[in-house]
């Protein structure tokens, strides 16, 4: 597959105008004071991985209405000591998995909750633990197109949500650095990092890769490849509910959290995504962090001839000694 997206040269400045609703901050405010008002953590439990070099626990917090979330607990085995801490997103359709799955954080030293993905995690990999009880909203069957026709119902603001808490969750774990907390993801967990970047505003570092929900319109123009395909096929269906649909997905364009985000940001993008079209994750970076009166530190790594894939182990390598200057070097 050829690139399909604009010029690299266009896309390095790249700032395309989003129509964000005029109650945007209101909307989230309201939804992420709502899911405060319950204490975050329900259980820590400690789970068999079988790894003698990581220790892990299984862990529930509350997220969206108090719903409860599961996600796994990683530290490096024996360090007692506070650690920085990497909360990670998971993919479209996957969920937590198994706890010996993802390492690498863990083995840079770093502190890891894996959120699972509501009402996901029966796609790919190794399955999810943590139903979704408000999917029954009319919409779509995939988590794409739940409750679509209205922001309240939508799917994504459920996961969102359960995203900021997650971070909330993390700091409220033992022997974690509660000052010292990134997010990380790759698609659908890019564009839930990116989100809690403009919804935290004490994050430390944000970590996106080839992110979903980012340039949105445009995407739903280029590709029909899930999960932007989901959202096209629920539409050529139900042709009267485009403008409510529209409305529905401002309220979690990745762009407008990313004008709101000041972590320093590391992004990377496959000019050939044919999932998550590239000028999505440009248009996020090209507007990051200029409604917070700061000049974040960012950077992007862009690969011409991969698709959503990205620089996938390249990238993860650039992640880790950037993320190390970042929160280990610097301290």
């Amino acid at each position: 597959m050829p690139a399909f997206d604009l010029p690299p040269a266009e896309l390095e400045h790249y700032r395309p105008d989003v129509q964000e609703p005029p109650d945007f901050d209101e909307f989230w405010r309201d939804t992420l004071k709502e899911a405060a008002q319950q204490d975050v953590l329900v259980s820590m439990r400690p789970a068999e991985s079988g790894l003698r070099l990581t220790e892990t626990w299984d862990v529930t917090f509350r997220g969206f209405a108090g719903d409860p979330v599961r996600a796994w607990y990683s530290r490096p085995a024996g360090v007692r000591d506070p650690l920085p801490a990497v909360v990670e997103y998971a993919g479209y359709g996957r969920g937590r998995g198994l706890p010996h799955e993802r390492l690498t954080w863990v083995n840079a030293g770093y502190a890891h909750l894996l959120m699972d993905n509501r009402g996901q995690g029966d796609q790919y990999g190794n399955g999810g633990a943590t139903p979704d009880p408000h999917a029954s909203a009319p919409g779509g069957p995939g988590p794409a197109a739940r409750g679509l026709p209205d922001p309240r119902a939508y799917h994504y603001r459920r996961l969102i949500t359960d995203a900021v808490r997650a971070v909330t969750a993390v700091r409220a774990l033992p022997e974690v650095d509660g000052g010292r907390v990134a997010a990380v993801g790759n698609s659908q967990g890019g564009g839930l990092a990116l989100a809690v970047a403009g919804l935290v505003p004490d994050l430390a570092a944000v970590l996106v890769t080839a992110p979903f929900l980012c340039g949105i319109r445009r995407a739903l123009e280029l590709t029909d490849a899930s999960p932007y395909g989901e959202i096209s096929a629920y539409l050529s269906v139900h042709r009267d509910v485009e403008e409510a649909a529209y409305r529905t997905l401002a309220y979690v364009e990745g762009v407008s959290f990313a004008r709101r985000a000041a972590a320093p940001a590391h992004f990377g993008t496959g000019l050939r995504d044919t999932v998550c079209p590239p000028s999505g994750a440009y248009a996020a970076f090209n507007r990051y962090g200029e409604l917070t009166g700061v000049d974040p530190r960012k950077e992007i790594h862009a690969y011409p001839y991969n698709g959503h894939e990205g620089g996938d182990a390249v990238q993860v390598r650039r992640q880790l000694e950037w993320l190390a200057r970042e929160l280990l070097v610097s301290r």
